[in-house]
């Protein structure tokens, strides 16, 4: 690799027309200017493709891809198959990334030739892009399989970015996954022994929280994460038997959290933590957070969820 490279940037991109300015913006504000973005726009029925032709106008590095609608992992694998870069860095059209995120990746994996992904901390922010004061914590160590069992530590597929013969060779993302795709290629990648996952311990990526969060879609989240473990005891049973019982109820406790996060309905998130005791319940006493999230959503469902609670 060298040090002024050529990265592709890909962003796919649905009914995104609310956000897609400001998240291309964000690509145009990087310190490293050596890259080409590909705005692949899936099938969209609102102002999102001629938002982005008419950047493409402007700058001749930005290029805007049509499709029918496949949903992201298709859009996303698309753009790669089309990219020109020797890095492929994935962004989704809501988030949006600091300035100097493309030069620190090219700087860290120019030194760890060993890295095949690397990734950052993340900010959290509001819907409308304002700050929560909230970041992710640096992961000092090479990323473990089973630890993309329990949570996803690189928060949203805006932080990755990967090498393109690694992509190609783990035949991109699962087209059949709706939820957990980007865990799911950390994964393949990660039980391989000639490669690894590692962090960049900068801030480096505003991952926006939706407020508009419904009970379906924590459902289908639950069971993204099944059809991963599923797919996961394919190539590792035996890491998978030792870890599902801690991990479900990480993923179920998760969930619980959210509907705290989301101002939900108390009843479901009963739901999630009564089953995340159940899942792990010879480990309680290694699990306090877990209990004292229980008792926050006990708290507003017995004042019949008058009051908000977050953490």
């Amino acid at each position: 690799m060298t040090s002024n490279l050529l990265v592709s940037i890909i962003i796919p991109a649905y009914n995104a027309a609310t956000f897609l300015s400001e998240v291309i913006k964000s690509v145009l504000n990087q310190s490293y200017q050596n890259w080409e973005l590909l705005v692949i726009d899936d099938g969209s029925t609102d102002s999102t493709a001629a938002l982005a032709d008419d950047f493409s106008k402007k700058d001749s590095r930005i290029r805007l891809i049509s499709k029918e609608n496949g949903g992201v992992s298709a859009a996303r694998n698309l753009g790669a198959q089309l990219a020109k870069g020797e890095l492929l860095a994935f962004l989704d059209s809501d988030d949006l990334w600091l300035p100097d995120k493309i030069s620190a990746h090219v700087s860290y994996m120019n030194a760890h030739p060993k890295v095949g992904i690397s990734f950052a901390r993340v900010e959290l922010i509001a819907t409308e892009g304002t700050t929560t004061n909230k970041f992710t914590n640096n992961i000092t160590d090479t990323l473990q399989p089973q630890d993309l069992f329990y949570s996803n530590p690189t928060v949203t597929t805006s932080n990755l970015v990967i090498r393109k013969s690694i992509f190609q060779d783990l035949n991109g993302f699962d087209e059949s996954m709706q939820y957990n795709e980007d865990i799911d290629l950390l994964f393949r990648l990660s039980i391989q022994n000639n490669w690894k996952i590692e962090s960049i311990d900068q801030v480096l990526v505003q991952y926006r929280l939706h407020s508009s969060g419904l009970s379906s879609t924590l459902m289908k989240m639950e069971e993204g994460w099944v059809i991963l473990m599923n797919k996961a005891r394919q190539k590792a049973p035996y890491l998978v038997d030792e870890h599902y019982s801690a991990a479900k109820a990480a993923q179920l406790q998760y969930l619980a959290r959210q509907t705290l996060r989301l101002n939900m309905s108390a009843f479901l998130g009963v739901r999630f933590a009564n089953r995340a005791l159940a899942s792990n319940w010879k480990n309680l006493h290694k699990t306090p957070k877990l209990i004292a999230l229980t008792l926050l959503i006990y708290i507003k469902l017995a004042t019949f969820n008058t009051i908000r609670l977050s953490i």
